[in-house]
């Protein structure tokens, strides 16, 4: 029998068989053999053991169309990255590190930033230029008023969808409202520090049948919240190549390969001299870039 993994807690998968019957997995020996873990998202093959107690082994895991290390999530469209306009403010830092892991897995990306009801039309038009104009789709909404949700849900119809971001951003409040049998836990804001409790600790694929028809099917995977991310794999060399904006600009640089960060008559710098690329993401990325250069090396 196939079926695709909903969710994963503690070596037990939950597997969707195409209806709402949904069975208790463990996996087979032969993947901890051959080094391989079952991912939320993947399509496999399970025996059942007890057919009324809804108790099975996944048996094989289909090929995987793509994976991702950080959510650990398989057989994704697109990422929908959810930030809040204020309260907590946007971290920069982690919302540019999401966007390069995403460039990387050649994942399109959705920016949406909630709590559009509490922030000022000056805060939006911030965001909108740092990230609308070096190419990522950008859209505004407030879970609490509804605003801006027909159109994320028009971008999500027919899409199996990742949505990920740190905590207190309205993960949870968002997907209540999407598909309000999750009955998810939404947790309180703090209001001393404007942080909010991770309440997802593992990564669930939810079925919207709103938004599905015999067609098109449309899922989201919620995600745990996240404070900081680490750049794997990416070097201070590849960073430029993770910043779009930089690409038409690179070949007016005196110097081939460069840094973009004090070398002489680099278009890049040029540029942003010129505000045809945005400060805060050019400020961002010398942070990043100085991380990188610091990192200790990773032997193996």
């Amino acid at each position: 029998m196939q079926g695709r993994i909903v969710k994963g807690i503690a070596g037990f998968y939950y597997v969707n068989t195409g209806s709402d019957r949904v069975y208790e997995c463990k996996a087979k020996g032969i993947f901890r053999k051959d080094n391989i873990k079952p991912l939320v998202g993947d399509d496999v093959e399970i025996e059942i053991i007890d057919e009324e107690a809804g108790i099975g082994n996944i048996s094989k895991i289909l090929p995987r169309r793509n994976s991702l290390i950080r959510p650990p999530v398989a057989n994704v469209d697109q990422a929908v990255v959810l930030f809040a306009i204020v309260k907590p403010d946007p971290n920069y830092n982690i919302l540019d590190k999401f966007l390069i892991q995403m460039r990387k897995y050649e994942l399109p990306v959705i920016i949406c930033f909630n709590k559009q009801d509490i922030a000022t039309k000056e805060e939006q038009q911030e965001l909108m230029d740092a990230y609308e104009k070096c190419g990522y789709e950008v859209i505004f909404i407030s879970v609490h008023e509804g605003a801006g949700i027909d159109e994320l849900c028009r971008r999500l119809k027919g899409k199996t969808s990742v949505v990920a971001g740190p905590s207190g951003v309205g993960k949870s409040s968002l997907l209540n409202r999407l598909h309000p049998e999750a009955e998810m836990e939404t947790g309180e804001l703090s209001k001393k520090i404007h942080r909010g409790k991770n309440t997802t600790r593992h990564s669930e694929m939810f079925f919207i049948s709103a938004l599905s028809d015999e067609k098109d099917k449309t899922y989201i995977f919620d995600t745990p919240g996240f404070t900081s991310l680490a750049l794997k794999d990416v070097t201070v060399d590849d960073l430029p190549f993770y910043y779009p904006e930089f690409e038409p600009y690179e070949p007016e640089c005196r110097f081939g390969g460069c840094s973009h960060i004090a070398e002489p008559d680099c278009g890049v710098k040029r540029a942003l001299e010129e505000g045809k690329i945005s400060k805060v993401r050019y400020d961002n990325y010398k942070i990043i870039y100085e991380e990188l250069k610091n990192m200790k090396p990773n032997y193996k």
